[in-house]
């Protein structure tokens, strides 16, 4: 299986790519947890069936040492006893982003109250915009059909 388009290789979709590699790295380095991060990611790219997204995402916390039943249970967060409650404010806050198309009203103000007992200003202006940039690059993603599987932690840098 091959990419409609080599997104990485061409250089109009690099200068986007390194936008959207800034807003990402500025996220990682704010105080919201680092597993937080990676359980958003890997919600919102299920979500979106982004194989590319998943796969890198679900590696890259299995590297950083977070457990497989965790990594698992992810779909099913609702039912798991294995998630925080700030960990699963923050997975609600994901679904209800990246979901955004398929709510009439967006996301919920419940939702919204919740996250915002678990995690400061700046914390949720990191979750905001790291819902939006994993959503940026799921899109990008499965509409060039980006092959999954392959990824290895740490080869992007």
């Amino acid at each position: 299986m091959d990419a409609r388009l080599d997104f990485f290789g061409n250089p109009l979709a690099a200068k986007v790519l390194r936008h959207i590699n800034s807003a990402s790295k500025v996220v990682s380095d704010s105080t919201l947890p680092q597993a937080t991060q990676e359980l958003v990611k890997i919600r919102a790219s299920q979500i979106n069936g982004c194989g590319f997204c998943t796969d890198m995402h679900t590696k890259d916390a299995a590297h950083a040492g977070e457990t497989v039943q965790r990594l698992h249970m992810v779909a099913a967060w609702r039912e798991a006893t294995v998630f925080t409650d700030a960990e699963r404010a923050a997975l609600e806050l994901a679904e209800q982003g990246t979901r955004i198309a398929d709510a009439a009203g967006g996301v919920g103000d419940e939702a919204w109250a919740n996250a915002a007992k678990y995690y400061d200003e700046d914390q949720l202006a990191a979750l905001v915009s790291l819902i939006a940039v994993i959503n940026a690059y799921n899109r990008i993603n499965v509409v060039i059909r980006q092959p999954a599987g392959d990824y290895q932690p740490g080869m992007f840098g």
